[in-house]
């Protein structure tokens, strides 16, 4: 991933470049001395992303750690959520064909109980536990079954705001990076545009290629900034909108659940 950042700048640099304007003055100056002196005198500046990260003070130069860091973090939980999201609707899918074929519900709460693994069987199996203790009881008092129903909802939804907080671990960091990933790098910028003009002071010239180099070093955590907040962004409304559909999926099973349990409190 580092890598992969290096690079995508890299090739915004260089495609930034004037190479040939160097070559034109020389080719324009007609005396052949002159034009030597100057072919002579020209130092070509390494602009790759390596030199101008080396060549940043020490505070830019941890501004770009940080952020490159934060971007590889990241791209790890984006990847690590799709992936979990995904694996939990195709799970979801088999208990809900196993929950609709049919099966007693006693029956695949003694299946599921001991090896729940995911939300929708951890919601039942927390909603049948409260029914087997109804049902231990034996009684058909109405206010019992009343109460009965409030602590099955109780214990679903419960266990559906346990379930959420785990889906929406780390996900406040990618809001955090995709909000102010760019205005970090802004940080680094001032900062190399504030030693560059120190330096363009001590110097005392500001010509071109002076001042070229040192807006291209400050520059440079702006762009790292970007790369790391866009993709912080995108990832995060993705995912966020991912786990809300998921969380409705697990409320509607609760609403279902819900009333399969009250028809049979009323068959008793």
């Amino acid at each position: 991933m580092v890598w992969f950042v290096f690079q995508f700048l890299s090739v915004v640099m260089e495609s930034s470049q004037l190479p040939g304007v160097a070559s034109e003055v020389i080719n324009n100056v007609t005396r052949p001395d002159i034009a030597a002196n100057i072919a002579l005198t020209q130092t070509p500046q390494d602009s790759s992303v390596l030199s101008m990260f080396w060549n940043a003070g020490f505070v830019i130069k941890l501004v770009v750690i940080i952020l490159i860091v934060s971007s590889v973090w990241s791209w790890t939980i984006i990847i690590g959520k799709h992936l979990k999201l995904k694996r939990l609707k195709a799970d979801a899918d088999y208990f809900e064909d196993n929950f609709w074929s049919g099966t007693p519900l006693e029956t695949l709460y003694q299946d599921l109980k001991e090896t729940a693994f995911d939300p929708m069987t951890n919601v039942f199996c927390a909603a049948m536990a409260e029914w087997k203790s109804f049902s231990d009881k034996n009684t058909r008092d109405y206010d019992t079954v009343m109460i009965l129903e409030r602590r099955i909802d109780r214990a679903m939804q419960i266990a559906i705001r346990k379930e959420v907080d785990e889906l929406e671990k780390h996900m406040g960091f990618l809001a955090s990076l995709g909000t102010n990933g760019v205005i970090v790098g802004l940080f680094g910028t001032v900062l190399g545009i504030l030693n560059g003009l120190r330096a363009i002071a001590i110097q005392q010239s500001a010509n071109l290629a002076t001042v070229a180099p040192i807006i291209s070093e400050a520059l440079f955590t702006t762009a790292i900034g970007i790369v790391a907040a866009i993709p912080a962004a995108v990832g995060y409304n993705k995912i966020m909108n991912d786990i809300n559909r998921y969380v409705n999926r697990l409320e509607t099973f609760a609403e279902e659940f819900n009333s399969v349990i009250s028809r049979q409190c009323n068959e008793r």
